[in-house]
């Protein structure tokens, strides 16, 4: 397997002393997974933050191995982490893809619309320009998952958003993270509270 290709990058779980294994969402392969040399060292460090989007290089001698990731930065979300919401909604949108797709099967609509949300969460001047486009990227999540019927992006006040938000978490918590939820949906509980500090 010799793939290269725009990614996100959703996770980075450690891997021995220095390596990560990186999970990353590409439009064309789905969902892959790498093992990065040295993804927690100095220069990699930077790179291998969630939600950034990367040029993933992955080669594996056979689909059953876990292929070998070389990852350039083509665009940090790391300056955004240190503003508690949008760390949270990064942190939150990456989890949830990661956890819910399936290796391996492109969903490139998904793709575009992380990306879309992603740009929001970091360029919009408050959550009221992004915190519609989240619930509608995690409606499209459920149909695109085959779980339909979710709505689409709510428009209105941010409160309005909130309550679609609340309405969606059902359906995201039965279908798509039923085994996983724990982690994952405490870090939705988090961003909805940070989002009724707002409104």
């Amino acid at each position: 397997m010799h793939i290269r290709a725009p990614a996100i990058l959703l996770s980075a779980r450690q891997h021995g002393e220095t390596a990560v294994i990186g999970r990353f969402l590409t439009a064309e392969y789905g969902l892959v997974a790498g093992y990065v040399a040295g993804g927690r060292g100095r220069n990699l460090r930077p790179v291998v933050i969630p939600g950034n989007a990367v040029e993933v290089q992955l080669s594996a001698k056979s689909d059953s191995q876990l292929p070998f990731a070389k990852v350039e930065l083509v665009t940090s979300r790391g300056p955004w982490l240190a503003e508690p919401l949008p760390a949270a909604a990064i942190g939150w949108v990456t989890a949830l893809t990661a956890t819910a797709l399936p290796e391996r099967q492109p969903y490139p609509t998904l793709y575009e619309a992380l990306g879309g949300v992603l740009d929001a969460v970091c360029h919009a001047p408050s959550a009221r320009g992004w915190a519609s486009a989240l619930v509608g990227y995690e409606a499209l999540l459920l149909r695109e998952l085959g779980y339909g019927g979710a709505g689409g992006r709510p428009e209105g006040e941010l409160a309005q958003v909130i309550e679609a938000m609340d309405t969606i978490g059902e359906p995201l918590e039965h279908y798509l993270l039923a085994d996983r939820r724990g982690d994952v949906m405490a870090a939705r509980t988090r961003l909805r509270e940070l989002l009724q500090r707002i409104t």
